[in-house]
C-alpha cells in the first residue's frame, strides 16, 4: 500500500472520527442534562445534577426562560468539549503522518523556532481561555442574557449584557457598542442577574416558643447528617406570626433544595416541641 494512500485515508479516518465524536459527545451532554431536570433532591450522582442551576435568577428560572437558559449552557458546553475531542484526533493524525512521510516534528518546529514559540505562546492563552470557557458554563457563572460587572483591568469595571460566551472569547453588549474580551479576562464577575440565596423557613412551634430560640436551633443544625452542605451566612430575621407559626429568614452559601428545607423545618420543629415538653 503506497504511502499517499495512506496518508490519505488517516485524513479521512480523522475527519470521520472528528463528526462522530462530536454527535456522541453532544449526545451524552444532553443526556446527562435531561437526567438532571428529573433527578430527585439530593442525588448522589454528581453528572445528573451537573446542569442544575447553581444560583438562581432574579427574573425567574422556571418555565421557558430556564429552559432556553439551559439548552443555551448545553449546547455552548457541548460544542467545546466536541472541538476539544475533534483537536486531539487531529493531532493524534499528524503525528501519524508525520511519521509515515518520514518527518521529525521536533527537527521541523526546532527549524522554525519563531513558529515554535509562537504556537507555544499563542496556545497557552487559547488552552486558558477555553478551560475557563468550559468552566463558566459547568458553574453556571454567568449565562447569555446576565447583566454582570466585570474588572477588566480598565479604568472602571465593566456593566453590560452577556451576548455571546465562545470557544475563547465572551461578548458583552453594553448601552454603546458589543465588547469583546478573552474568557480567561472575566475571572471577577458580579453577576447582578443572580439573586441572593435566601429562603423564608415556616416553622409549627408550640405556644410557649420565641422566634430567637428558633433560629439559634436552625443556625446549630447546619453540617448535620443529610445537612452538611447546608451553610448559613449573615444574620438571621425571625418573627412570631400571628398563626402560631415562626418565619425565618435565612441566607445560605447557596440555595436550599426541596430536601433540605424539609429537614430543617422538620428538625427544628421537633426539637422545639421536644424542648416545651421537658419544661
Amino acid at each position: 500500500m503506497s504511502v499517499p494512500f495512506v496518508v490519505l485515508a488517516t485524513v479521512v479516518a480523522a475527519v470521520v472520527a472528528s463528526r462522530i465524536s462530536r454527535f456522541v459527545i453532544r449526545r451524552v451532554i444532553r443526556r446527562l442534562a435531561k437526567r438532571s431536570l428529573s433527578a430527585s433532591p439530593g442525588a448522589a450522582a454528581s453528572a445528573a445534577t451537573l446542569w442544575r442551576a447553581r444560583s438562581s435568577r432574579i427574573d425567574g428560572e422556571s418555565g421557558e426562560i430556564g429552559e432556553q437558559r439551559r439548552r443555551q449552557r448545553v449546547d455552548a458546553a457541548s460544542r467545546m468539549v466536541s472541538h476539544l475531542a475533534g483537536l486531539v484526533i487531529w493531532v493524534i493524525a499528524g503525528i501519524v503522518m508525520f511519521h509515515l512521510l518520514d518527518i521529525d516534528p521536533a527537527f521541523f518546529l526546532s527549524s522554525a523556532g519563531f513558529i515554535g514559540a509562537g504556537l507555544a505562546i499563542g496556545g497557552q492563552h487559547k488552552v486558558n481561555d477555553y478551560l475557563t470557557g468550559l468552566s463558566v458554563h459547568f458553574e453556571d457563572r454567568y449565562g447569555v442574557g446576565d447583566e454582570i460587572v466585570a474588572d477588566v483591568g480598565w479604568d472602571a469595571p465593566v456593566q453590560g449584557i452577556v451576548d455571546h460566551i465562545g470557544l475563547f472569547s465572551t461578548r458583552v453588549r453594553d448601552q454603546r457598542s458589543a465588547l469583546h474580551f478573552p474568557n480567561h479576562a472575566l475571572t471577577s464577575v458580579r453577576n447582578l442577574s443572580q439573586e441572593a440565596a435566601s429562603s423564608t423557613l415556616r416553622l409549627r412551634v408550640p405556644d410557649n416558643a420565641h422566634a430567637g430560640e428558633a433560629a439559634d436551633l436552625l443556625r446549630g443544625l447546619a453540617g448535620t447528617e443529610g445537612l452538611t452542605d447546608v451553610i448559613f451566612v449573615g444574620d438571621f430575621e425571625a418573627r412570631n406570626h400571628a398563626t402560631g407559626e415562626i418565619e425565618v429568614d435565612v441566607m445560605t452559601s447557596r440555595a436550599l433544595d426541596d430536601l433540605e428545607r424539609h429537614r430543617l423545618v422538620g428538625r427544628a420543629e421537633q426539637a422545639l416541641f421536644d424542648s416545651s415538653a421537658g419544661r
